[in-house]
């Protein structure tokens, strides 16, 4: 654990010298350069016994009160957290329907789901489509993405079949977005777009779990269509602890973060798929640890046990630079038993293999070294959400 504050309150993390330098230059070759400082290395990857690569990122541990627990590398630069943000984008959905019987754990599982296209996370979809009189013709996330897992895209080619809709890796979420539309008595048509009622509940929700203005950060477009925020590491963590300790939310937002949790505990095979990262984590440690990775390097998790949320991003994007990375905060929060670390040696210590399957080098985790020395101040690890200087920005 490291003791420097992550934000600075009084300048937040769009102070000009920091994090996003546009440069001035009228050169159009170094206009709009990005300039950021280096990150440790999270990650090394060999190839015998030399590294081959090195990958560098940031990483913060929060509890819900905002007080960090641990801090390698910048968390103020704002990131693009992607579907790592789908927990709390859940939020809305089932605040609108607390009590209806359609909105089942598995369904509130696959909103909150990055599924990997298996026939069980298509069909449900699609009969979650037609309870609402709906098709897949109403998802607006797009049809020319194939499966994420290998074989259900070959299973799909070998039929002779393209891909749908239903197949898109956020369709679950997008499912639960008209499920909101039909809740709200609002048109479904658009839901995507950010002035639409359904993404403004989504932002809203964001914005309470992280304390700022996330309809103020700097916004682009998600893989799905709906708007992807960048918003600073610790804001990403912050969110995950409440989700964890929801104790500080008003009721309904509450019963609902519960709610969320219970089924992703319930539904993990839902929530990627047999395999991967999340649900592989989810399952061996029996929903202690509840993960949700995002496209371009970036994980976050809850320990509702401990009230605390995880968030990471790998600079260079590598998805399984996140994945051992994830586990080196884990290992460090000391988190994993024997048997954990057992189970998942494949997952955050894998092997490089090569055609043949012979085994190649290795993917290993690199432990940050502390550069402050610690601090005595316990207020000098505490959060302060700066929601006024980004609304100023």
């Amino acid at each position: 654990m490291t003791s420097t504050p992550p934000v600075d309150p009084e300048t937040g993390p769009h102070a000009p010298d920091t994090a996003f330098d546009d440069t001035a230059s009228g050169d159009p070759e170094t206009a709009g350069t990005v300039a950021f400082p280096d990150n440790p290395v999270l990650v090394a990857v060999t190839r015998g016994e030399t590294v081959e690569n090195q990958h560098r990122g940031a990483a913060v541990v929060l509890d819900a009160e905002g007080t960090a627990r641990l801090v390698w590398g910048d968390v103020e630069r704002p990131v693009f957290a992607r579907s790592a943000l789908k927990p709390m984008q859940a939020l809305p959905l089932l605040e609108a329907l607390p009590d209806a019987p359609d909105l089942t754990p598995e369904r509130i599982a696959l909103h909150a789901a990055s599924h990997i296209g298996r026939p069980e996370h298509v069909d449900r979809i699609r009969a979650w489509l037609a309870d609402m009189g709906l098709s897949e013709a109403d998802l607006e996330c797009g049809d020319l993405d194939w499966p994420t897992e290998a074989e259900a895209a070959r299973a799909l080619a070998r039929a002779g079949q393209t891909p749908g809709a239903a197949h898109h890796n956020c369709a679950g979420q997008h499912t639960g977005f008209l499920r909101l539309a039909q809740a709200l008595g609002v048109p479904t048509r658009g839901y995507i777009h950010a002035h639409h009622p359904v993404q403004r509940a989504a932002m809203a929700a964001v914005s309470d779990l992280m304390g700022l203005d996330a309809a103020a950060a700097p916004c682009g477009l998600e893989g799905c269509g709906i708007p992807s925020v960048a918003l600073p590491l610790w804001a990403v963590a912050l969110g995950m602890a409440r989700l964890a300790d929801p104790s500080g939310l008003a009721p309904a937002r509450r019963a609902a973060a519960e709610r969320l949790r219970a089924a992703m505990v319930a539904h993990p095979e839902l929530i990627a798929g047999p395999g991967w990262c999340d649900t592989r984590v989810m399952q061996v440690t029996r929903g202690r640890i509840l993960v949700k990775r995002g496209a371009e390097g970036n994980a976050a998790a809850m320990l509702p046990e401990r009230g605390l949320g995880v968030a990471l991003k790998i600079d260079d994007g590598d998805r399984r630079a996140a994945e051992v990375a994830l586990g080196l905060v884990l290992e460090t929060l000391g988190e994993l038993s024997a048997e954990e670390r057992a189970a998942l040696a494949d997952v955050f210590q894998p092997a490089v293999t090569n055609a043949a399957g012979i085994v190649a080098g290795r993917v290993f985790p690199v432990v940050p070294l502390d550069e402050d020395g610690g601090d005595d101040d316990p207020e000098a690890d505490r959060i302060d959400p700066w929601d006024e200087d980004w609304e100023e920005e």
